[in-house]
């Protein structure tokens, strides 16, 4: 996908979420122009659940998205979800893939550098941890989990700003009054 001719992109970042999106982070993804799923999602209809403004919502296979944990009759979706996907933004490329495939986990970061040189960003998921790792190019972004398994810190979002002139992360976790235990 190439939104690179617009001025200002504001992209939502989520992920593993298994199913079930903390009711929360609707109205902040809504806000979205378009929504990039890190994997994990387990069920599809967490795909339609946040309406950004394009209506986009682009997504990768992760490690649960597997036929037995998907329910009956969304096997054809599943079998078209790619392993990473592209995002073409004003100022650069966003490139997604789960993380799970890329071990050790204590070499993560460098790895997922390595083979991603061409991006400004990179967004996985899997550790269920938020991580903005901005020490160099390209960034290193994990949303954390947006659903209610393993949110540690809280289920939460990442909010990507890309404008020409640069980029910039936010981060939105959900008030504790909204979380479900």
């Amino acid at each position: 996908m190439d939104l690179s001719d617009r001025a200002c992109v504001v992209v939502g970042l989520i992920s593993d979420t298994h199913g079930f999106i903390d009711p929360s982070l609707l109205p902040v993804l809504a806000s979205t122009d378009v929504i990039i799923h890190a994997g994990d999602i387990i069920d599809p209809k967490v795909l339609t659940e946040p309406a950004p403004r394009t209506g986009h919502v682009l997504t990768v296979r992760g490690n649960n998205d597997t036929p037995t944990q998907w329910p009956s009759g969304t096997e054809h979706l599943l079998a078209n979800l790619p392993l990473q996907c592209s995002l073409k933004l004003p100022g650069g490329l966003l490139v997604t893939e789960h993380g799970h495939k890329v071990t050790p986990a204590r070499e993560r970061h460098p790895k997922l550098r390595q083979r991603h040189p061409e991006a400004r960003a990179i967004v996985y998921g899997h550790t269920h941890r938020r991580v903005i790792d901005q020490s160099q190019i390209p960034w290193v972004l994990n949303p954390g989990a947006a659903g209610r398994i393993r949110a540690i810190g809280g289920p939460g979002c990442l909010l990507l700003t890309a404008q020409a002139n640069g980029w910039s992360i936010e981060t939105f976790v959900c008030p504790r009054a909204h979380r479900r235990s």
